[in-house]
């Protein structure tokens, strides 16, 4: 059974003819957007004729241009989990319904349109794209990182073997990938053994890439499963590495962190769920399972209330942003905000007096959400200039961040309580 999307009356199955977008605002209850290519193709057709240089304005590449956007590969051997992978991650498929999903016969290649494009390509596991009559180029030219998928609980030798050769060929013409490999389907093991395979595994692989001259091979690793939050975990860690203002997003947070006593913060897509940046605190995996909780809780309650009634007329001025909390009964409080179509801060507050300077929060966030937009309102293509640019940029909007009285209140009673 193959996964699908509705768009009105339609079913666009998974494949290389389906783009995904991020609903203008899923927060607010619309569903992600799907389009065709052909549909794209005559959108991008129509805005050419209509705005030749409005691409050219901007500092974006030109829609058509599918080989610019940083490229994941999902690779394995048959039956490792890739498929499964990317249809939790990015196709929001219930993990029990993937057990269904067909064998990939041929390259699916997916549109990802959110905060960042991207294209993810699963590839079958028994295609070999390390003969001649394959173009490494068009494979390996655009890519931003390759996931390799190895299933933990079957015989990972040949993947060993297969993965050691695939890294050995793509540095050596494409030195600055991302190797990052998926210690896949450990939920069915016990700890201790998980354990063991993972040392295994990485000792398998360091030794055979040593043995082949290549020492401290820049290679990651990951247990994941698609039945908790561990693949969601180890995607974002491998998007992240994408993103080149990460150090500058990280910094905004710290800061936001510190002065409104915020315990996590996380900076969620929206679309799949995986968190671009968060503070320098070590995640805690229950921590991060309750935010992303908290975001399928809007979704579903947006659904549920966001429909358009003819009686219904707004009183005053309207937030366009989505703004919600909750308070558990331990006193946590989780602030969600929505920054943009694509973003959202969700943030764990363990002060039992947040509740009483929300107001003060929310100014605190707003001016996060005005130097978070200012971050991403610059092309992604620009090289970076510098760190010190960027350095400037953050010190400016820190200051403003700690000048604020709200933020300036609650550090100074946090300091008075300690």
């Amino acid at each position: 059974m193959s996964t699908s999307l509705r768009l009105g009356r339609r079913v666009i199955g998974q494949g290389p003819e389906r783009q995904i977008f991020a609903g203008d605002g899923m927060l607010h209850g619309n569903p992600p957007i799907c389009k065709t290519s052909a549909e794209l193709s005559l959108e991008n057709n129509l805005q050419v004729a209509t705005q030749p240089s409005a691409h050219a304005k901007s500092g974006q590449l030109a829609p058509g241009s599918q080989d610019a956007k940083p490229r994941l590969l999902l690779m394995g051997l048959r039956r490792s989990g890739k498929s499964s992978i990317a249809s939790v991650v990015f196709h929001k498929m219930p993990p029990n319904e993937t057990l269904f999903l067909e064998s990939t016969t041929r390259i699916q290649k997916d549109s990802i349109h959110s905060f960042m494009d991207f294209q993810v390509w699963d590839f079958p596991g028994q295609l070999e794209y390390l003969e001649p009559s394959f173009d490494l180029e068009d494979i390996f030219g655009s890519l931003g990182a390759l996931v390799w998928v190895i299933d933990a609980q079957d015989d990972y030798l040949d993947s060993v073997a297969r993965l050691n050769r695939t890294i050995l060929t793509v540095q050596q013409y494409y030195p600055n990938i991302n190797i990052e490999v998926f210690i896949h389907k450990v939920d069915g093991i016990s700890d201790e053994y998980r354990t063991d395979t993972f040392q295994d595994i990485v000792q398998h692989i360091s030794d055979e890439l040593s043995d082949a001259g290549y020492e401290n091979a820049p290679v990651h690793y990951y247990l994941t499963s698609i039945y908790d939050y561990s693949v969601f975990e180890a995607f974002s860690k491998v998007i992240q590495k994408l993103i080149p203002n990460l150090s500058t997003l990280e910094n905004l947070i710290n800061t936001l962190s510190n002065n409104c006593g915020f315990e996590k913060t996380y900076l969620f897509d929206v679309l799949s769920k995986i968190y671009i940046a968060s503070d320098t605190r070590p995640v805690d995996m229950a921590c991060y399972e309750m935010c992303s909780d908290y975001i399928d809780v809007i979704v579903d309650i947006s659904e549920l209330y966001s429909w358009d009634h003819p009686d219904r007329k707004p009183k005053g001025d309207q937030i366009q942003e989505a703004e919600s909390h909750v308070v558990l009964h331990d006193e946590t409080m989780i602030h969600l905000m929505e920054m943009n179509k694509y973003l959202c801060l969700v943030s764990v507050i363990r002060n039992p007096e947040a509740k009483e300077k929300k107001g003060l929060i929310d100014m605190n966030c707003r001016t996060f959400q005005d130097a978070l937009n200012d971050v991403f309102s610059r092309s992604w293509e620009q090289d970076q200039e510098g760190e010190q640019g960027d350095d400037a940029q953050g010190t400016r909007v820190f200051h403003d961040i700690q000048d604020a009285p709200g933020a300036q209140e609650i550090q100074a009673e946090q300091s008075s309580s300690t």
